[in-house]
């Protein structure tokens, strides 16, 4: 659509024109043909947002890390990396990144240890 908006400016059309066409307001529209004719794109801008304070490669890094051991902490895998990367990240980054990796922290389930008795019960009573 921006594509269409700026093809029919610079065709000789007015913004008033164009904003009636498209029914959008007139400040968008120019605002639009403003950054057009000084950046000669039209496209949005993208980058919005906080920076991420690892990199895809250390992403990878913290990954396979906390697979290598898959018993050690988030904390623990933190303190592994600053003193691999001197970089401080916090457990929570830590745990989004391996979310994101597809590793979820679980804890095993506590259950009754059954002794040999118990797992012949069922089937002695079955007979």
């Amino acid at each position: 659509m921006r594509g269409r908006i700026i093809g029919k400016i610079e065709e000789g059309r007015k913004i008033t024109d164009v904003v009636r066409r498209f029914d959008i307001a007139h400040s968008v529209v120019s605002r639009l043909w403003k950054s057009f004719k000084t950046t000669g794109m039209c496209s949005r801008r993208h980058g919005g947002g906080r920076v991420r304070s690892t990199t895809p490669a250390e992403d990878r890094y913290i990954v396979l890390s906390a697979k290598r051991n898959r018993r050690t902490t988030a904390q623990q895998v933190a303190n592994q990396f600053l003193a691999a990367s001197g970089k401080q990240i916090s457990r929570k980054t830590v745990a989004r990144r391996l979310r994101g990796g597809g590793l979820y922290a679980r804890r095993p389930v506590v259950c009754v240890p059954l002794t040999r008795q118990h797992r012949t019960a069922p089937f002695a009573m079955v007979s």
